[in-house]
């Protein structure tokens, strides 16, 4: 199983800077997801900067989430 989510930060360009369990900090990219069912809302910045932690992952007010795994795998 992979790190999970402690912390997350939404910055600049739809990019979250994430905390993971084992103290790994890292940069996900939500850009490619934009043009996707439901992450389209996410180009509304309010909504994007109310990212969360959330059960070991991450979750925004509206309930969209991603899997931890895909955060932790895919991020830089």
């Amino acid at each position: 199983m992979n790190p999970r989510v402690t912390n997350v930060k939404p910055e600049q360009d739809f990019k979250l800077l994430i905390t993971f369990s084992n103290g790994e900090v890292k940069s996900f990219d939500v850009k490619p997801y934009l043009g996707i069912g439901l992450f389209k809302e996410l180009k509304d910045l309010s909504l994007f900067n109310s990212v969360k932690p959330f059960l070991g992952s991450i979750q925004w007010s509206n309930g969209i989430d991603l899997c931890p795994d895909t955060l932790y795998l895919e991020s830089k």
